[in-house]
């Protein structure tokens, strides 16, 4: 059963850090493509971030270029997002996903708030 579990969301103030983390099980994470995606409240799914299945090669939205940095551990099964420099339009419900902007799986997400 391929699961895919979000954590590490909360309220922060803007300017503020968050480090997300996708504990996955039930599927060859290493041989994977990863992604994260958010969905603002009232808007469309935003591909934010992908890396490869090794970790060497990733990209991102131009939006978070610069501020969110996405990386892997192959050996916990684990994907991360570090997110700098946050600011109030960052708020949304974030879900990591197998595969890239048409992935296969995802998770349920966890909730972004960025407000003072």
């Amino acid at each position: 059963q391929v699961q895919l579990v979000e954590s590490g969301g909360g309220l922060v103030q803007p300017g503020g850090s968050l480090r997300l983390s996708c504990a996955t099980s039930g599927f060859t994470f290493s041989a994977y493509y990863m992604s994260w995606v958010r969905q603002a409240p009232g808007k469309g799914p935003e591909w934010v971030a992908g890396i490869n299945s090794r970790g060497s090669t990733t990209t991102y939205a131009d939006s978070v270029t610069g501020r969110f940095t996405i990386s892997r551990d192959n050996a916990k099964n684990t994907l991360y997002l570090q997110m700098n420099s946050l600011k109030p339009e960052d708020t949304a419900l974030y879900y990591c996903a197998r595969g890239g902007i048409s992935y296969s799986a995802r998770g349920q997400g966890t909730q972004v708030t960025v407000s003072s």
